[in-house]
């Protein structure tokens, strides 16, 4: 069988979210510290997220999100890598991704969130080079206390909230390992006064 050149390997679409804790006295994340046994990250501070599946495509044409919802998702990533796929419209394709954005939180933590709760943050594609490559997109989500996010995938070995802060504090100690793209989004969300700053940043999503 041939081996695939990695220098070829197409991106698979990705998704993942950084849940902020509304009531913190400090802004902070629910993270996860993924297991060393991983063939991706091994041992890396993540957020919730994961590869698209075929059934992410069933979900989202069973119950997809309202038009302004996906007019605005739309809007929020036509310059992203989606918006050269030619084969689905912007639209259909945030369906999907929102379909797989809250299929993950809901097997990683148990927290279910809806697709008016997902606010489009940033796309980073994998560069050319390795074995896997991920376009992936982020959301955010504003989690209230209702929602109790927990530590349930055996992706990871522990899950839990943290202040964005001390993630960052830890990482420049030596303690974490953060990817590159965790680490810029971390340092993005850190540099805002509060959530409402956060929400009302409308701040472009260039692919990276």
């Amino acid at each position: 069988m041939p081996v695939p050149d990695p220098e070829t390997a197409v991106p698979k679409l990705a998704v993942s979210v950084l849940m902020l804790r509304r009531d913190a006295p400090e802004l902070e994340i629910f993270i996860q510290h993924r297991a060393t046994t991983m063939d991706f990250a091994a041992g890396a501070v993540v957020f919730p997220g994961g590869r698209v599946d075929d059934a992410d495509y069933v979900a989202g044409a069973a119950a997809a999100p309202e038009e302004t919802v996906l007019e605005r998702h739309a809007d929020a990533w036509h310059q992203t890598a989606v918006a050269a796929n030619g084969d689905e419209t912007l639209q259909e394709l945030s369906v999907v991704l929102l379909a797989a954005a809250i299929r993950e939180v809901r097997e990683e933590t148990g927290a279910a969130l809806t697709a008016s709760e997902l606010l489009p943050w940033a796309n980073w594609v994998t560069p050319p080079g390795g074995p896997k490559r991920f376009d992936t997109y982020f959301y955010l989500a504003i989690i209230g206390p209702s929602v109790n996010p927990r530590h349930q995938t055996t992706e990871a070995d522990a899950s839990h909230w943290w202040p964005v802060r001390k993630v960052l504090d830890e990482a420049a100690a030596g303690n974490l390992q953060l990817l590159r793209p965790t680490y810029t989004l971390l340092k993005d969300l850190a540099g805002f006064d509060d959530l409402q700053d956060i929400v009302n940043s409308g701040r472009p999503i260039i692919p990276r």
